[in-house]
């Protein structure tokens, strides 16, 4: 599998807020306000998104919209509290806030609650009936908007369950000791295959499950499930997993040293952003493991030697070393680890690539083999073992 080279990324450049002219104008001023500062947080241009959200504000305290996207611009500019207070204030009791909440607040204050988990799995189901009342009112979808409708909310219903399950797994919290721990896990996976039964995302969280139950067979029937459901798609069809989804998946896969697929989902992802820098160590450390197979082999797997794949993983390590040091990535432990590998390469003797080198010890398109743990057919598809 070829590895993906950096490139550039455009810069965009915003206007300052427009200037109101009269009381007339004020609500598709608002409208046009809204737009642009929504456009704003899309080009990550914070900063400046405030500005537009603070004068809707200004016209119209009351505006949930307005509210939320503070809230959000307010977090990725590293204003915690701030942001924390701005959801809340979309929530009762307090006197402004919309009926019906918003469940995107739950979501939010949900990530927010790291150090209280019972709170956060409060708003994850509270924004799980939220979502859900929404389902059981909408009329059977009799067009394509709206079953694209009945889709999003099936989603937004299995990632909040997913959410409750991953904190009562986190082994950060004593939730994991307690005795209903594993039974509530299986509950809410059973609740989140029930609304949408492919939704990858599910799936691989009840391989997730499955490893922690040393069911490995089962975990990766799981995952097969997981990739099958979206690897024949387009990179932009809204029913593709976002990407710390599919970074998480390849995490699995690595774990039950199922290498192809997750090279493969690497491609996927590094087509859509190739400075993805967890994509990056991943790629690098999934090379670095199939080297060490490699060795311990004979010296070779799928007809590439160990030192080919020790090459590869060092070129992707260090660009993925370069990436973080420029992104000022907060990651320290991936980071460590990063140079760790690399020192262990180093004692190896093996050296990067230089620049222009072709890739000639990487597989191409994608087509990479394996007998060991899995199989690759004729139509591309990945088999299992």
């Amino acid at each position: 599998m070829g590895r993906t080279r950096t490139k550039k990324k455009a810069h965009t450049k915003a206007t300052d807020p427009p200037q109101q002219h009269t009381s007339d104008s004020k609500l598709p001023q608002i409208s046009s306000l809204l737009e642009k500062a929504q456009s704003l947080i899309v080009q990550c241009d914070y900063d400046l998104a405030l500005r537009f959200i603070r004068r809707i504000l200004d016209q119209d305290p009351k505006n949930a919209e307005a509210k939320e996207m503070l809230g959000v611009a307010l977090l990725e500019t590293g204003e915690i509290d701030q942001a924390r207070q701005a959801f809340q204030a979309l929530l009762p009791p307090n006197p402004d806030a919309p009926s019906p909440s918003p469940p995107s607040a739950h979501l939010y204050l949900a990530q927010l609650s790291d150090d209280e988990p019972k709170v956060a799995l409060q708003h994850y189901q509270a924004a799980v009936n939220i979502f859900l009342s929404q389902l059981k009112g909408k009329v059977r979808a009799s067009d394509d908007s709206g079953r694209s409708d009945e889709a999003e909310l099936k989603s937004s219903i299995v990632r909040a369950l997913i959410g409750q399950v991953e904190i009562w797994m986190d082994p950060s919290y004593d939730l994991c000791f307690e005795p209903e721990a594993e039974k509530t896990c299986e509950d809410l996976l059973a609740m989140a295959l029930q609304t949408d039964p492919s939704n990858p995302e599910a799936l691989q969280a009840l391989a997730s499950v499955r490893m922690s139950q040393q069911r490995t067979d089962d975990a990766k029937q799981c995952l097969e499930q997981a990739w099958a459901a979206f690897k024949d798609l387009d990179l932009d069809d809204p029913k593709m997993p976002p990407i710390p989804a599919r970074l998480a998946l390849v995490k699995l896969f690595i774990e039950l040293s199922l290498y192809t697929p997750a090279l493969l989902v690497l491609h996927g992802i590094m087509s859509s952003d190739d400075q993805e820098v967890e994509a990056w160590y991943l790629e690098g450390w999934c090379f670095y493991l199939m080297s060490e197979q490699a060795k311990e082999s004979g010296g070779t797997l799928d007809d590439l030697t160990w030192q080919e794949l020790a090459k590869d993983s060092r070129d992707c390590l260090e660009t993925c070393e370069v990436l973080h040091r420029n992104e000022e990535h907060p990651d320290k432990p991936l980071l460590e680890h990063v140079k760790e590998l690399i020192g262990k390469l180093d004692a190896l003797g093996i050296t990067a690539s230089a620049v222009d080198e072709d890739d000639d010890g990487a597989a191409v398109d994608g087509e990479w083999e394996t007998d060991e743990e899995g199989s690759v057919d004729e139509d591309g598809d990945v088999e299992m073992n």
